[in-house]
């Protein structure tokens, strides 16, 4: 559309948006937050269970990405149909969503329960058996939350999408909340260890997948989900969400498989390597959490200014929010390189263990400051215009040629170790982040809309 045909009136002022990026950045806060405390807690059985967790966790993960690319497809979709004004077509979208998250879930839970012995002894075959011991158990039970980790993401997608992050703040809250008081009683209390952790996140995700859906059949809200026994999906509805959901399910997807194979070659390395990447990936995650709120804001914002047309808003906002992105991302850094030798303290790892891990956070954090929201933050803006393809490609290739292919390069033939995959991963930054801000300059996103 031409800019003469643009939106004059500002989709969103300064307190819309700090209205939806603030409950994102203390959403995302409470569950970093909370997910480091759920490791402090697992390390008292000892490195074998906080190792047994961190290798389950990269197979969790990928699946977790999965769910999120399908909310992500939805979410777009509805918010660009509330920019164009048309509500019930995006209650429609809103009700496709939940109908494919939960299919796409319930595949991927049975998959998961009949070969979760052979799966993980194929891609970690290697450790030790207590590790794999620990890691059966974990993952049996975390594959039974998927279906309802799927429907809370989705949900928590279409309010955001609404732009009411509130809501999704809460329920988290309130989840992880639940998850540490099970954690201290079923590890503590009934000395259940890995089996009392993984016991614990089932329960709290039940509850917020079946208080999130409860909330949206709320009569009140722009997306409002109802009369789910009569659905009846339609694929002109179940198309768009496809259109961005599978390029970014394939981009999470293989992204998450190449931090499997890595996290397979850091397990040769070691249980000590394996506990020490835990941790600072614990601690880095800490520093992205503004950024990757930002990021899921992008979403909302973006999807309902090119719902409406207006390129030149899409534009402004997007740079608005980067600025924002990184000045925040500045402040976390440099404040994990700081704090991160009393953090990694918590750990009760040997000495070893935790100078490694102190490395990595500094690796982590001294590139991320520069490269990391370019290369995560900014995708999310291109997504939601529907370019969803161009992120794609440019994640798998930069994903197995710099990751994953410098990763066995320097930790394994110039013998850098654990220290050389994360090397590995700013070179990866690095390569995204010239190819995701050369296409929002050039304007390829332009044009690209899915409704």
């Amino acid at each position: 559309m031409s800019e003469s045909m643009t939106v004059k009136r500002p989709l969103f002022d300064r307190k819309s948006l700090t209205a939806l990026i603030l409950p994102l950045v203390v959403e995302q806060f409470l569950a970093m937050a909370i997910g480091a405390a759920d490791t402090v807690m697992v390390s008292s059985c000892g490195e074998a269970a906080v190792s047994g967790i961190s290798l389950v966790d990269s197979i969790n993960v990928l699946l977790i990405q999965v769910f999120s690319a399908l909310a992500t497809g939805g979410a777009v979709v509805a918010a660009q149909f509330l920019g164009m004004g048309k509500r019930e077509d995006a209650k429609d979208s809103a009700r496709h969503l939940i109908f494919v998250v939960l299919v796409v879930s319930l595949v991927i839970t049975l998959f998961s329960l009949l070969t979760r012995g052979p799966l993980l002894r194929a891609i970690f075959g290697s450790i030790d058996d207590e590790v794999m011991a620990n890691a059966q158990i974990y993952f049996l039970l975390s594959a039974i939350s998927y279906p309802f980790l799927a429907l809370y993401n989705g949900g928590a997608a279409l309010f955001r999408s609404m732009g009411n992050s509130k809501i999704s703040m809460l329920t988290s809250f309130v989840m992880n909340g639940l998850n540490i008081v099970g954690n201290a009683i079923l590890i503590y209390g009934a000395g259940m260890a890995v089996a009392g952790a993984a016991t614990a996140t089932l329960v709290s995700r039940v509850l917020g997948a079946v208080y999130m859906l409860w909330l949206l059949e709320h009569p009140d809200n722009p997306l409002t989900i109802r009369g789910m026994l009569k659905f009846r999906p339609q694929w002109k509805m179940i198309r768009p969400i496809l259109m961005i959901g599978i390029p970014n399910g394939i981009e999470n997807g293989l992204f998450q498989v190449g931090k499997i194979l890595v996290a397979s070659l850091i397990s040769s390395f070691g249980t000590y390597a394996i506990t020490a990447n835990a941790v600072a990936n614990t601690l880095a995650g800490l520093e992205c959490v503004p950024s990757t709120a930002i990021g899921l804001a992008m979403i909302t914002v973006v999807g309902q200014c090119i719902g409406a047309g207006d390129d030149r808003q899409t534009a402004r906002y997007v740079k608005l929010m980067m600025l924002i992105s990184y000045g925040a991302m500045l402040v976390c850094n440099l404040l994990m390189i700081a704090l991160a030798s009393p953090l990694i303290g918590f750990y009760n790892t040997t000495e070893q263990t935790a100078k490694i891990a102190w490395q990595l956070v500094f690796i982590h954090s001294a590139m991320g400051i520069v490269f990391w929201p370019a290369s995560f933050t900014l995708p999310n803006a291109l997504r939601a215009a529907g370019d969803a393809r161009f992120t794609m490609i440019v994640s798998m290739v930069s994903m197995w040629a710099c990751r994953i292919g410098l990763s066995f390069l320097l930790g394994l033939t110039f013998k850098l170790g654990v220290q050389g995959v994360w090397i590995a991963m700013t070179i990866d930054w690095i390569f995204r982040a010239a190819l995701f801000v050369w296409r929002f300059v050039k304007g390829g996103w332009k044009g690209k809309k899915v409704v």
